[in-house]
Formats: structure tokens, C-alpha cells, sequence
């Protein structure tokens, strides 16, 4: 990719253009703010920073430029907040609030349940979570029955134990009980945004506790099709470990009963850049219809000569008896920022309901 043609760094989101945008903005919402004295501030050694440090130092600059105390500060950011011009951006408010709001908690929970409908609240809110986890709880357990489906989000969201981007959430990691009820409350929720985090928090959970998670969805309705999908979602990474409990709970916990009549991993060598096409015929051997779920790894050659081994989802399907399927997927060999290949043999395995049933490989040049 020409560097012309390159996506622009995350960071730029708070560059000199959207600062300028809230200087703008604020003093249309409040006459005499200090443009100029916030610009000078919020741009000190921005280029050096990235983007969370950008993120707080906007949210400092804010403190030292509005007015008045926490309260009439925080009403000029609520009438900011509609008129900022990109979601992320607007974290910068909710940043605010942790930073300068601990001692406001009633005051501050209901202001990140404004400001997540905007963007969202789910790093701030850590900061209360972090100081007093049962009173916050009990907030965003209210939170998960709201109207708004931003809010139900940043009820599970936000006190996920690893949360991204974020500080992971001690107490949680060690015992995930008190979030039981938000994710009750949530099995089922009819927006994807909301079901898409309680997944992920589902997800989260089993990488420490996976019985906890297994208890807990146990009773839960499969018949019903939103609380399905949080299911499957939530026990991928189990899955892709071939987890004989989470592939039953997929309708895939018996051995395959299928022969791979070809697997084939193409080219057989290339240079950085290029992409590998994987492609697989399987034909049923099973007297009855059978749920697979074909996954793919790929043993990525590390720095110092060993590999590790990358699980991707492929596909989920009924075979029926005799029945025969092929499949093919590309996977592009490039360097990313979360990895970076190196020269050698990568071997790429073929996985059906957990077990490794074909395999081929690829060389990387140098």
C-alpha cells in the first residue's frame, strides 16, 4: 500500500482539525470560552502523543479552560456533546467526568449514561467501578433495563474484566458474580450492539472462570434465536481450543464423522504481501445429519525461530449423510500492527468439532 493510500492513524482522530472543532463548538455553547488559551493547551507535543494520551490531555485542557466547578462544567459539555462531529471524539467527555467527577458520584454516573448515547462511557465508567464496585453495580444494573440501547450497552460494556484499551477490572477477574444480573438481564436484549458486547463479556469471562460461564448459560433459552447467538459468540475462544463443552453446546460435541477428500494451502511459497488460499473437500460419512464446526489455525514462524498457533474461525454447517462440501477461504500474509511475520515454514491445519483433520503449509520467504 502506497503511503498515500494509508488509512490515517487512530490518533488523528484528535488532531488539530477536531481540536479546533471543539474550540468552535464550546464557545457556541458557551459565549466567552477561551479558544485560543484551549488550543494552546490541548495542542502541547500532540504529535508525539497517542491517541488515549490525546484523549486525557483534551479532557485536562477542558478542566482548565471551562468556567465554574464539576456541576456548571458539566452542564456545558452535556450542551457540547450532540454537536461533536465523531463518536470516538466524544469519549473525551465521559473522560472527563472520571477524571474530576469521582467525588460527584450521583452526579457523574448519570452523566456517562447522557454522554454514552454519543459515543461511549465504557473506559470512564471503569474509574467508579475501580473505587466503589458494588455501588457501581447496583447503578448499571439499572442501567441494562433502560429504554436506550446505548445505555444497556454500557452496562455490560463497561465492566467487562478485559476490557480493551482499558485497565482490566481486578475484582471481576477474580470473581465474576456480581455482573451475573446485568448479563441476565441482557441474555436476550433485541439490539446486536447490546448482544455483541454481553458476548464479549461472556468471552471475556471464560478465558478465567469457564465454568462460571457454563453454569450460567445453562438454564438459559436456546430456542430463543438473540440468546443463541450470545451463546455461540461467547464461547468462540473455547471453541477454537476445541473445548468438547462449548462445541456440545454448539449442537458439535461428537467427532466428525467426515473424510477429507482434499486440503490443499496455495501457493506453496510467496513473499510478504501476498495472500494464501486455503481450500477443503469434505464428504460425510455419517449415517445422519451432522453439525460441524470447521475451523482453520495457521503456526505463525516467530522472531526466534519457534511458531505459534493462530486459531480462525471458518465455517458452521449441517452435513447431510454423503453428502459433500467444499470450502475456500483467502487470508492475506501482510504485517498488522498486533503481528509481524517472519521467513519459514507456517503449517495450516484443518479443525472439525476440535479436531485437527488435515494439514498443509506454506513457505514465507526472506
Amino acid at each position: 500500500m502506497a503511503e498515500a493510500d494509508a488509512a490515517p492513524l487512530l490518533k488523528e482522530i484528535f488532531n488539530h482539525a477536531r481540536l479546533e472543532h471543539f474550540a468552535l463548538e464550546t464557545a457556541d455553547v458557551h459565549p466567552g470560552f477561551d479558544s485560543g488559551r484551549f488550543l494552546a493547551l490541548a495542542t502541547v507535543d500532540l504529535e508525539a502523543m497517542s491517541i488515549m494520551q490525546r484523549l486525557r490531555q483534551v479532557a485536562v485542557t477542558f478542566h482548565a479552560t471551562l468556567p465554574g466547578g464539576f456541576a456548571t462544567n458539566l452542564e456545558i459539555l452535556r450542551a457540547l456533546a450532540p454537536r461533536i462531529n465523531h463518536n470516538f471524539a466524544s469519549i473525551v467527555l465521559p473522560e472527563y467526568v472520571a477524571l474530576y467527577g469521582q467525588d460527584h458520584f450521583d452526579l457523574s454516573m448519570d452523566a456517562l449514561a447522557f454522554f454514552t448515547r454519543f459515543g461511549s462511557s465504557e473506559f470512564a465508567v471503569r474509574h467508579f467501578l475501580l473505587k466503589d464496585l458494588s455501588r457501581s453495580l447496583k447503578v448499571m444494573e439499572r442501567w441494562s433495563t433502560d429504554e436506550n440501547e446505548h445505555v444497556r450497552r454500557l452496562a455490560s460494556e463497561g465492566c467487562r474484566p478485559r476490557l480493551p484499551w482499558s485497565f482490566q477490572l481486578k475484582e471481576l477477574l477474580a470473581d465474576p458474580s456480581p455482573v451475573a444480573p446485568i448479563l441476565e438481564n441482557l441474555k436476550s436484549d433485541p439490539s446486536l450492539y447490546v448482544r455483541k458486547s454481553v458476548a464479549n463479556h461472556l468471552n471475556d469471562i471464560t478465558k478465567d472462570h469457564p465454568d462460571w460461564v457454563f453454569d450460567k448459560i445453562a438454564h438459559w433459552d436456546r430456542e430463543d434465536a438473540r440468546t443463541a447467538w450470545i451463546m455461540r459468540q461467547a464461547l468462540r475462544t473455547l471453541v477454537k481450543k476445541g473445548d468438547p463443552r462449548a462445541l456440545h453446546v454448539l449442537g458439535a460435541g461428537d467427532k466428525a464423522e467426515v473424510t477429507v477428500e482434499a486440503f490443499t494451502v496455495t501457493p506453496s511459497s510467496m513473499q510478504l504481501g501476498g495472500s494464501v488460499k486455503i481450500t477443503a473437500r469434505l464428504v460425510s460419512t455419517a449415517s445422519n445429519p451432522q453439525k460441524l464446526v470447521i475451523d482453520y489455525a495457521v503456526h505463525y514462524v516467530k522472531k526466534a525461530g519457534g511458531t505459534s498457533k493462530k486459531v480462525f474461525k471458518w465455517k458452521e454447517l449441517e452435513l447431510a449423510p454423503g453428502a459433500a462440501v467444499e470450502l475456500s477461504i483467502s487470508r492475506a500474509i501482510r504485517d498488522f500492527t498486533t503481528r509481524v511475520h517472519y521467513p519459514g515454514r507456517h503449517a495450516v491445519e484443518l479443525i472439525i468439532n476440535g479436531e485437527v483433520l488435515a494439514e498443509g503449509a506454506f513457505e514465507l520467504l526472506g
